[in-house]
């Protein structure tokens, strides 16, 4: 009798262990994988910059793209006519014609 009560504690722990595992390959699935994959979306953005891109800074300020400073890792991005702002390349987040685009 104690051996078949201890037995079925045994078979307790190890169901208990397969639902943590289950439970951590649905979080990875559903909240850290679209987000790994988002990050390498921006990544591969920024590295892609080129003068003349529409660009949505961190800040959110919008902007044209008028030089890439890769020995710097800077982008000069004009704001308005004549206005030219100094931006660290990886505050720049998302393409302001391809947002502007699906908006519509």
């Amino acid at each position: 009798m104690l051996l078949a009560a201890q037995a079925s504690q045994g078979g307790g722990s190890m169901g208990f262990l397969i639902m943590m595992i289950a439970i951590f390959a649905i979080m990875w699935f559903f909240m850290i994988r679209p987000q790994q994959k988002k990050q390498k979306e921006i990544r591969n953005f920024q590295n892609a910059l080129k003068e003349g891109d529409k660009i949505v800074t961190g800040g959110g300020v919008h902007g044209t793209v008028r030089r890439v400073n890769l020995a710097e890792n800077v982008v000069e991005v004009e704001i308005a006519r004549g206005v030219v702002i100094t931006v660290d390349k990886n505050y720049v987040f998302a393409n302001a014609a391809a947002s502007q685009n699906t908006a519509r």
